[in-house]
């Protein structure tokens, strides 16, 4: 191999450089057979020349950072406990802690050192092709305290592949092991961070926020990871602004400024989320309280738990500061650390020197002012005090500093080490420094599993332990800013836990805060995105009909099933419709049903009637029994038809209905239009008319002929177009249950078919309307026929155009007008002459009426038969000069006879000049 002495440091002269040679660049170190390093932010600024030009010289630093040193004392503490316990079995653990002052640069130069060979005459490092078999100087190395100073030492340490674990760099590019190999770290990463901020302003009900975050790229990250986040939780990020990494850029201050009056400007943000170094927040905080500014503060891990930030004058001012903390563990060691701290020799820690100095310079402060003095004092201040000021101890200042979530992850990171280290040692001796190499530290690293607080811990696969957070709040107790633990968020499920009721009632009080950029949308209204590019900022309509929304700030509105479902304007929920058919307690349907059962009352009040009184003239001049009660038995269920009509429809309900109304209303029809027939036949005179009628008059064969085909009429119609229950949507509130007839064409026929019926009907008992009075059905029949006509060519369009409910009722009342108009016109005068006409109910009173018809139509049909005689002679009545027996003579029965014909039995007619009428058997009307 070709092997490079690279100088890792160039070593000046200047008392003002904070070394003169290599160990001095040590902050803190121990001897031991392993050696880790540490890499701290122990100051928070690196001073740059002023001299031009500028030389490749390690500056000073000012800005002494108590949390952090306490973080190197954690290291310190945990290194000692380990080499005081069994855990190594007599191997010490030596430590190296270098000060990166938060910056690259200087943390670089450490890293060098870490990579120079070990137990070398000169810190140089050898350039190899196979780093497989090289030692370094340190093993492991624990830090850094920033993402950024870890990216840019974790590209170095990989070069050899040193493990690196961080106690507090929590960017999540960091988890990628193919740029970054050999970093751990033992807190969970930004993603779990962000992913609960953004779980936090979710549920306090906010959406319209402001960030801020340093231009590192620890603030780029976390910004870029918490962006991805609150879009997916449709929270917006109202602006950002971006602070200079270092205090020591010119443009700092401005841009303070420019933060802040941004925040003031933007009204409707009262939520920022702060990614910044402690020491920004404190430069953003005294900047806010100067302009009296109060927002909820959404602190990062960097700051959440800053001791130094909460103490700050007026900082209750700000508002509510909540922030997320990592978890902490039991202090009780590390504390009683610190109170024996000021037993420690200071000669192999400067950190320590340097604080012990710093106590003394600010002795004479006051609680806060003592805490700015000893951030505000330059090293170079320092050296000139140096000696000049006795040393004062401030008991239990550093323990009131703990910041237990970074104090806990150090020690564990220290641990962590150890452990692997112990792994490596089962079968080596590693008092010998190259008993193992930094790249098998790393495989064991990638195994170990650690006991922190009887849960066992261990890195995943991208080198993070996935501990919980502790959302800390701000809180004023006695006067005084306390930090105090409101919740604790399990990164694993996603949610917070909380210890007590009272906790939790602090966690919900910040829902009374809004930060939203529109007012949220209530369930039953929907957002509409006005011309802002930011989906946060909206409009709230009302959703329309038919549909709703159910939760707040909803973007769409759902769509109700609009055949079953309804809603109004403004729901928050689909309502079922309401099912309308002609029910039972409908007092419509009840009307119509008294008047069905009063039909059917009826009609068995006229079979009573007529039963009664079997053998009077107009009985059977009605056809006789039979055929009256064939009729009736019609009308009967023609109004029994009409219960089929009401309540739920069912299948059997209307394939019934129809059928048996049709059926019927034939049956009753065709035995109506055969007593016409009859009736024409009796008083026919024209003997064409005549031979036509006696060949129709066949009445069985007709009743049942007419009546079949109505039966093979409907028994078509319910096989190939059955009728069926609909649902009808036409009213949109309502679902309308109803009988779809199956085939309009079908429904048409039958009642055409009926029509015909009654249209023949209606011409034969017309041509008989001139009949004797008291016994003329004829003329009644022509009424009720009539009144059907009437009836059915009104439902025509009124059925047309009626929907709803109320459509069955439309043919109920048609069937009832026109079974009731033919029931009353055939029977009720009948009636009528039984029950008050009894003396014109007797033989000799039909025989009296006939005789008395007879010859005013004989009278006439002479008359017209003289006319006839000139033209024709064949046609001529012969009447017998007197009846044929003495009994027919008392029955009122002669006989007439016209030539080529039989004898017909006829009236007994008076004398007659003219000897020549027209006649046929009347007496069977």
């Amino acid at each position: 191999f070709v092997i490079f002495l690279i100088p890792c440091f160039v070593i000046g002269t200047d008392i003002a450089f904070c070394c003169q040679n290599a160990d001095d660049f040590v902050g803190a170190s121990s001897p031991g057979h392993i050696i880790i390093g540490g890499l701290f932010a122990v100051h928070s600024e690196m001073l740059h020349p002023e001299e031009d030009p500028i030389k490749p010289v390690i500056q000073n630093c000012a800005g002494f950072e108590i949390q952090v040193f306490l973080q190197t004392l954690a290291m310190i503490h945990a290194i000692e406990t380990i080499n005081n316990s069994t855990l190594l079995s007599g191997v010490t653990l030596g430590y190296e802690i270098y000060d990166t002052c938060a910056e690259v640069t200087k943390a670089m130069a450490s890293a060098l050192r870490f990579l120079c060979k070990f137990n070398s005459s000169k810190d140089a490092v050898e350039f190899k092709c196979n780093y497989s078999d090289y030692i370094p100087r340190v093993k492991a190395v624990t830090g850094a305290s920033y993402s950024e100073v870890s990216m840019a030492v974790s590209r170095l340490l990989a070069l050899q592949l040193i493990p690196q674990v961080s106690p507090a760099s929590s960017a999540e590019i960091l988890s990628d092991k193919i740029r970054f190999p050999s970093f751990f770290r033992t807190i969970p990463s930004d993603f779990h961070q962000t992913r609960a901020m953004t779980r936090l302003i979710c549920e306090s009900g906010w959406n319209w926020i402001g960030v801020i975050a340093t231009d590192d790229d620890n603030g780029r990250f976390a910004l870029e990871s918490f962006g991805v986040q609150a879009m997916a939780n449709n929270v917006c990020i109202a602006f950002k602004e971006m602070l200079p990494a270092y205090l020591s850029d010119s443009t700092f201050h401005t841009k303070v400024d420019l933060a802040i009056e941004k925040i003031v400007k933007e009204t409707r943000v009262n939520v920022i989320v702060v990614f910044m170094r402690q020491f920004h927040v404190l430069k953003l905080f005294k900047k806010a309280i100067e302009m009296n500014v109060k927002k909820i503060w959404i602190a990062s891990d960097n700051w959440s738990a800053a001791v130094k930030i909460s103490t700050i004058p007026n900082i209750r001012q700000l508002g509510t500061v909540v922030g997320f903390g990592f978890k902490s563990g039991d202090m009780s060691s590390f504390q009683e650390f610190l109170r024996n701290l000021r037993e420690k020799p200071t000669e192999n820690n400067k950190f320590l020197h340097e604080y012990i100095m710093l106590s003394s310079v600010c002795a004479h402060l006051e609680y806060h002012d003592f805490q700015t003095c000893i951030a505000n004092q330059s090293q170079d201040d320092l050296l000139e005090n140096d000696g000049s000021k006795p040393q004062i101890w401030r008991d239990d200042f550093l323990n009131a500093n703990i910041e237990p979530g970074f104090i806990h992850s150090t020690i564990l990171a220290v641990y962590a080490i150890a452990h692997a280290i112990k792994g490596q040692c089962k079968d080596r001796d590693c008092k010998d420094p190259s008993a193992f190499t930094p790249w098998e530290l790393l495989e064991e690293l990638k195994k170990v599993t650690v006991i922190d607080d009887d849960k066992e811990v261990k890195f995943d696969s991208n080198g993070d332990m996935s501990t919980s957070y502790d959302v800390l709040l701000w809180k004023e107790i006695d006067g005084h800013m306390e930090i105090t633990t409101m919740a604790e968020y399990d990164a694993e499920k996603g949610g917070f836990i909380f210890e007590d009721e009272e906790k939790k009632k602090d966690f919900l009080a910040l829902k009374n805060v809004q930060s939203t950029c529109s007012q949220h949308c209530r369930p039953g209204q929907v957002k509409k995105v006005t011309e802002s590019p930011h989906t946060c900022c909206y409009e709230c309509i009302y959703c329309p009909e038919n549909h709703y929304s159910n939760q707040t700030d909803m973007d769409y509105c759902y769509r109700c099933n609009n055949k079953t479902y309804w809603a109004p304007i403004n729901s928050t929920t689909c309502y079922r419709k309401t099912i309308h058919f002609l029910a039972w307690t409908d007092w419509f349907a009840i009307f119509l049903l008294l008047l069905s059962t009063f039909g059917v009352v009826l009609v068995l009040s006229i079979c009573v009637i007529f039963t009664k009184n079997l053998d009077t003239p107009v009985v059977k001049a009605s056809g006789g029994l039979t055929v009256c009660y064939i009729i009736l038995f019609s009308h009967f269920l023609i109004f029994l038809s009409t219960v089929f009509f009401i309540d739920v429809p069912t299948e059997f309900k209307c394939k019934t209905r129809q059928a048996l109304f049709g059926i019927s209303f034939t049956l009753c029809i065709s035995c109506i239009l055969i007593k016409s027939l009859k009736i024409l036949l009796a008083f026919s005179f024209d003997p064409k008319l005549q031979n036509f009628l006696k060949c129709m008059y066949k009445p069985i064969p007709a009743v049942v002929t007419c009546t079949g085909i109505q039966v093979i009429i409907c028994t078509f119609w319910l096989i190939f177009k059955t009728p069926f229950v609909n649902q009808n949507f036409s009213i949109p509130r309502a679902i309308i249950l109803e009988c779809h007839e199956g085939s309009i064409v079908a429904f048409g026929i039958m009642l055409g078919y009926i029509a015909a019926l009654a249209f023949i009907c209606f011409i034969f008992a017309f041509k008989g309307r001139k009949l004797p009075e008291n016994y003329n059905e004829a003329k009644f029949i022509t009424f009720g026929m009539l009144i059907y006509f009437i009836a059915w060519i009104v439902f025509i369009p009124v059925y047309a155009t009626t929907f709803g409910k109320y459509l069955p009722a439309v043919e109920i009342i048609v069937v009832l007008i026109s079974n009731y108009g033919i029931l009353c016109c055939t029977f009720l005068p009948k009636c009528y002459i039984i029950i008050y006409k009894q003396e014109t109910n007797t033989k000799s009173a039909f025989l009296k009426m006939v005789y008395t018809y007879s010859s005013k139509s004989a009278g006439s049909v002479a008359v017209s038969q003289i006319s006839l005689d000139s033209k024709s002679s064949s046609l001529r009545v012969t009447v017998t000069d007197s009846c044929k027996t003495e009994n027919d003579s008392v029955n009122g029965n002669c006989h007439f006879q016209v030539p080529g014909q039989p004898l017909i039995k006829g009236e007994i007619l008076p004398k007659s000049p003219a000897r020549t009428v027209v006649r046929k058997r009347v007496s069977s009307i």
